[in-house]
């Protein structure tokens, strides 16, 4: 039996589940989740095509949303526009 690695990119074909999974990563996780979870999806969308609409290069993006990186806020906010996302705010219930 041969097995393949989990990719969760693989799983990340709709808006739906985009925001799903992006909106679990910021509840749950902390700031290298969600980066690595913005890389993920990217990557399900195509890097090439983010690339195209961030005006940076396929590398550049690679090495800003891998585990461990330290992007710019800037560098967030375009990939989040460049994959449809936005970031709201609202109260947290205490």
């Amino acid at each position: 039996m041969e097995t393949t690695k989990f990719d969760i990119a693989d799983y990340l074909d709709s808006e739906e589940m985009i925001a799903e999974y992006l909106n679990t990563v910021l509840e749950d996780g902390n700031s290298s989740d969600l980066i690595v979870a913005i890389g993920h999806i990217a990557k399900s969308i195509g890097m090439t095509k983010i690339a195209e609409k961030t005006g940076m290069s396929r590398p550049s993006l690679y090495k800003a949303l891998s585990d461990g990186a330290k992007p710019q806020f800037e560098t967030i906010m375009k990939v989040l526009r460049a994959i449809g996302g936005q970031i709201n705010v609202k109260p947290m219930s205490v």
